[in-house]
């Protein structure tokens, strides 16, 4: 069970950035100290967030999107969870 709850609004934390990085040919999270090269699902997920979309709006997009994956709910609660842990992002 996850410690996020579906009303939160995540936002990526002051400093950093979601962007397309052309010479990484991947999505990245920029921040001051350095950049975080994102895998697909990963990049799925934070284009989403927005500071204005809860977590249960999240879900819902990326469960229409892919209807036949079983678990994604709990798979995006988990990469939330371990974004949130990295200081990546922080929930309101």
């Amino acid at each position: 069970m996850s410690a996020i709850a579906d009303e939160q609004i995540p936002n990526l934390r002051r400093g950093f950035r979601f962007q397309w990085e052309p010479a990484q040919q991947a999505h990245v999270l920029l921040y001051p100290e350095g950049m975080i090269k994102l895998n697909e699902a990963a990049a799925l997920i934070l284009e989403l967030v927005d500071g204005e979309r809860h977590v249960a709006a999240i879900v819902d997009t990326l469960r229409t999107r892919f209807d036949n994956v079983p678990g994604i709910r709990e798979d995006i609660l988990e990469f939330l969870e371990v974004a949130h842990g990295n200081h990546w992002l922080e929930f309101r």
